[in-house]
């Protein structure tokens, strides 16, 4: 399972990109909002840093207005995936822009059903959200799971992007289903690097490291 970044936060890409953990970002106007600016500019930008997908989310509500937005996104950089919703319009713009080799990531997916639908259109990638499904008391992880059952079943090259983690074992359970990434908040990303028995181990080993050149320049 590959993992994305989740923000719209341009240090925070740059610092786990430069990890080497992530290859791709994620966006949507909501995490847009909290960083201010440009939106193409800033765009542009993620898509100069990270090579590969970038979801630069359209906002249109019309199967024309989307396709639009979905075309000049698209010409900021090779690697731009448009994300749309899951509506009605938003299927119909899927396809139109399937047929022109531009790729969708389909978004705000909450039910097996809307994962099907948006394969049959040609979605590239498809973004349950568990965690917002967890927020209101359905198993997120139970119906990403079915998806990735249909898709198998079937054979459908659809990715499966499991969003809306809420916490790191949303990511462990996400693997275990068979997502092909998870895109992560920049918080959980740092929380997965920690666990308390490695800074314990990190402090004994260099305990016992300041004590054996302690030892030797005692014996010199």
């Amino acid at each position: 399972m590959r993992l994305f970044i989740d923000t719209a936060n341009i240090d925070h890409i740059k610092e786990v990109y430069s990890l080497g953990i992530i290859s791709g970002v994620t966006t949507n106007p909501s995490l847009y909002s909290k960083e201010g600016g440009d939106f193409k500019s800033s765009i542009a930008e993620i898509a100069s840093i990270v090579d590969g997908p970038i979801s630069a989310e359209a906002v249109s509500l019309t199967r024309d207005g989307i396709v639009q937005e979905g075309r000049e996104l698209a010409a900021i950089a090779p690697n731009i995936v448009i994300k749309i919703p899951m509506m009605e319009e938003g299927l119909a713009a899927t396809k139109i822009l399937n047929s022109e080799g531009i790729k969708v990531n389909m978004t705000l997916i909450f039910s097996a059903n809307q994962a099907l639908l948006a394969a049959q259109v040609g979605a590239a990638y498809v973004s349950p959200f568990i965690g917002r499904l967890d927020d209101i008391g359905h198993d997120g992880v139970e119906i990403l799971d079915s998806i990735v059952s249909i898709y198998d079943i079937y054979g459908i090259n659809t990715e499966i992007i499991s969003a809306s983690i809420r916490h790191p074992l949303h990511v462990i359970q996400s693997a275990l289903a068979g997502a092909d990434i998870a895109t992560v908040p920049y918080s959980i990303l740092k929380a997965m690097v920690k666990h308390p028995l490695t800074d314990t181990g990190i402090k004994k080993f260099l305990e016992d490291w300041k004590t054996l050149q302690e030892t030797a320049s005692s014996m010199k």
